[in-house]
């Protein structure tokens, strides 16, 4: 388990990152998400050891982290490390070797990851050969090689097409399915979609953290009612709703005292239902309220 312990990180007279906590737990993918300048980056560097931390501590499985446990993490820096004019297999291997691994699985494990983003035919290629896209397939490739025991990632879907998106996850899900898994991302689609957990930064400060579901579920309850055949304008004579949007047969309504269950009795009162559904609030909205 991986975690961040009331990290402040200031520079002058200005406060980057302000008493900022939240754990990452195995298994677990967290997310990190926050408008540019929230202190993500800075964050993330201080949990590598790329930056010292001005208050506050890092943990590991319940103890002060070592140099030693940081050297087993795999990190992609928002500032892409890897060696333009070197070939990519190649490449990889070093970096492998560099965590201790042996030549030979260093090279199987090279290859495979290759493989796995399609890129075993160019494994002779050097770097600067390749599309920003393929560039970053590779970037990933290397903060994997080793086998790590945590995950931490600075935008790792920056630059890719859906495709490369795809393939990205499905191999950090079966890389990383059962590593503390920290990402930061502006896609918040990606975000709802790969996620268990959730830390929204705003202004250097934890705003929101939980896991997805309960975020979602945060603030009013909101149904949304479809009649078949009836016009759903009649909620707005309903007490005990607040009415957010009709359109024809369907309405989003807010409870505002009345119960899920009075709810349906109404509609099924009123006419044909097909559904009554509980509407979750999506990521951007919960972003947009947070980061205010």
């Amino acid at each position: 388990m991986l975690e961040a312990r009331s990290l402040s990180r200031v520079y002058g007279s200005t406060t980057v990152v302000d008493d900022v906590s939240f754990t990452v737990s195995p298994g677990r993918v967290t997310g990190f998400v926050g408008a540019n300048g929230a202190g993500k980056t800075t964050t993330m560097r201080m949990l590598m050891g790329v930056l010292g931390a001005s208050a506050g501590e890092v943990l590991w499985n319940g103890a002060p982290i070592t140099a030693e446990a940081r050297r087993s993490f795999g990190y992609m820096p928002e500032e892409r490390g890897l060696y333009p004019r070197m070939k990519l297999h190649e490449q990889l291997v070093f970096f492998a070797r560099l965590h201790g691994l042996a030549t030979a699985d260093a090279a199987a494990r090279a290859a495979a990851l290759l493989g796995h983003f399609g890129l075993e035919e160019r494994r002779d290629d050097v770097l600067d050969d390749l599309s920003l896209g393929n560039q970053q397939r590779v970037q990933i490739a290397a903060a994997l090689v080793h086998r790590p025991a945590a995950l931490v990632l600075d935008e790792p879907f920056s630059g890719l097409d859906p495709t490369a998106v795809d393939s990205m996850i499905d191999l950090l899900r079966t890389e990383a399915g059962d590593l503390p898994l920290l990402f930061s991302s502006h896609q918040l689609d990606l975000v709802e979609r790969l996620c268990d957990d959730l830390v929204v930064l705003s202004r250097g400060r934890v705003v929101a953290s939980g896991t997805v579901a309960a975020l979602r579920d945060r603030g009013a309850d909101r149904y949304r009612v479809v009649h078949d055949g009836v016009e759903a304008s009649w909620l707005r004579d309903l007490r005990g709703i607040t009415v957010d949007d009709v359109d024809g047969s369907t309405a989003v309504v807010s409870l505002d005292g009345l119960s899920p269950s009075e709810l349906v009795s109404a509609a099924v009162a009123r006419g044909p239902v097909q559904e009554v559904a509980r509407v979750r609030q999506p990521l951007s909205e919960i972003f947009r309220e947070v980061t205010r």
